[in-house]
């Protein structure tokens, strides 16, 4: 790694931590939630994890997609590992596989659209949420492997209040930035959901709540998923480490 690419990912994790919103406690986070579920414009919210951090520092057009989210949260231990090193509160962890069902929940009886994954289940996740969590909305659903464009036109056409996305990083995230110009001034939440759609339609299967608690849900993941998720966290957990304790030294270096 030269020193300017060096230099370059240190302020792309700087940029974004100053860009995350760290909420504090519950009646803030409320709060939010009754933003975010009346938006006056198209709103894109995303979230930030260790595996994000790490995309970020290799692609600048993937950091420049988070930089232009309208809502960045903080989404796992790795991430408040990484705000203690820095000596910043790294508020509540929020991480979307948690949040985002209560957000879905909030927009029961408007038109949401999923967009990712596979059909099968896309189509799983839309049964779940019409059993359980949004029984008075209009659900349409399509898998993730379509050109962004397809993305933009089924949104224009369907005119969703919410839009789910299920695609993984960094497509998502460069789709949803797509999706806020193309809706204009259109009242819209758009999320960067990750695997919130696989989860809701059973193809991925969650950890124990002990082992959520605990901060370890990676680790079951990891279990679950050996082969595609090996270098996301065998990889890229002690990539991100590395990482933070060179911000951490440079940042201290400088202070000094």
């Amino acid at each position: 790694m030269t020193p300017a690419s060096t230099s370059s990912w240190r302020n792309r994790w700087l940029s974004l931590m100053e860009h995350i919103v760290a909420v504090p406690d519950e009646p803030t986070l409320q709060q939010m939630l009754a933003r975010l579920e009346t938006p006056e414009r198209p709103q894109v919210l995303a979230f930030v994890n260790a595996h994000a951090m790490n995309s970020a520092a290799r692609s600048s057009e993937f950091h420049a997609a988070l930089l232009s989210a309208d809502v960045v949260l903080r989404d796992g231990s790795g991430m408040a590992t990484l705000y203690k090193m820095m000596g910043r509160d790294a508020g509540l962890n929020l991480n979307g596989t948690d949040l985002i069902p209560k957000i879905m929940a909030r927009y029961d009886g408007r038109r949401i659209a999923l967009f990712g994954t596979q059909d099968e289940y896309a189509d799983r996740a839309r049964s779940s949420m019409a059993d359980e969590l949004t029984p008075h909305s209009q659900i349409d659903s399509v898998h993730g492997f379509h050109d962004l464009d397809i993305y933009i036109a089924m949104a224009l056409h369907q005119k969703p209040d919410l839009i789910v996305l299920g695609m993984g990083m960094p497509k998502q995230e460069l789709l949803a930035i797509e999706l806020r110009k193309a809706l204009r001034s259109r009242p819209c939440l758009i999320i960067c959901g990750g695997a919130i759609i696989d989860f809701l339609g059973g193809k991925t299967a969650r950890a124990p709540e002990w082992v959520r608690k605990a901060g370890c849900e990676w680790v079951f993941r990891l279990m679950m998923e050996p082969r595609r998720l090996f270098m996301r966290y065998v990889v890229g957990n002690p990539a991100f480490l590395v990482r933070a304790a060179s911000l951490k030294f440079n940042s201290a270096k400088t202070r000094g």
